[in-house]
């Protein structure tokens, strides 16, 4: 990349960071998906997102953890189940076309979100179903671990569309859910061994930067809504690259 994609990349990936973790998600599909506008190789995509992943996902647990909204009985079973089916997930060698097109379907989750086409908050909270948690659990983690996502995209509108939690009680669980995730999957990697380009330290800095900030203003304060329907836009472009791109 040039001097000015770079800083354009990196003004991107703060925005990303920020409105991610603003809703408890480590934003590791944002990532892959600025990745792929810039043409950036998937091997180095798919660590660089989980490592990002990690970080901000934790940090935004934190924030939503102090402010009272975990409920760890909402979050135990999707992570007994999808933890090692992310790690096994990450050890599944994909074909790069199918990689794009799986990670462009994918997209169509938060874009959705951001939206507001789906994952509304109802005022009705309902019990888990136990057998049926933990079979989405596994199912996300899965498919997490191959495509290099923590999987909080897919679980926070199924939470909320299966009434089982509030907005930020979701929020809460899907950053955790997210942060040992992309752990695990990161751990299915190393295994099979993996390179991380020297790019992503920088830009987990800048990661990093984004997710306290969204952390914050989304456990405590008001989210933008232009800024989310900037986010929409620019997932929708990737999006829309990923799948028709051969």
């Amino acid at each position: 990349m040039s001097g000015i994609e770079v800083g354009i990349f990196l003004v991107l990936l703060f925005v990303v960071a920020f409105l991610y973790s603003s809703v408890g998600h480590g934003g590791a599909s944002g990532y892959l998906a600025l990745m792929a506008l810039f043409s950036i190789a998937p091997v180095t995509m798919k660590t660089s997102a989980l490592i990002m992943n990690i970080f901000v996902s934790l940090i935004s647990f934190v924030h939503y953890y102090r402010g009272g909204h975990f409920k760890i009985k909402l979050f135990l079973p999707f992570a007994v189940a999808s933890v090692p089916a992310s790690f096994a997930g990450a050890l599944v060698a994909v074909d790069g076309n199918l990689y794009r097109k799986i990670l462009g379907a994918v997209l169509l989750f938060p874009i959705l979100r951001l939206f507001g086409i789906f994952g509304k908050e109802s005022e009705e909270v309902k019990n888990v179903n136990l057998v049926v948690a933990l079979v989405l659990g596994a199912s996300i983690g899965f498919l997490s671990g191959m495509i290099g996502i923590g999987g909080g995209i897919i679980l926070s509108p199924v939470i909320l569309l299966l009434h089982w939690a509030k907005m930020k009680e979701t929020a809460a669980v899907s950053a955790l859910f997210i942060f040992v995730n992309s752990i695990s999957a990161l751990a299915g990697l190393f295994t099979s061994g993996i390179h991380i380009d020297p790019s992503v330290y920088v830009w987990l800095g800048v990661s990093l930067a984004g997710g306290f900030a969204g952390a914050y203003v989304g456990s405590r304060k008001l989210k933008n809504p232009i800024l989310k329907k900037v986010l929409a836009f620019t997932l929708l472009i990737a999006s829309i690259k990923l799948l028709v791109t051969k």
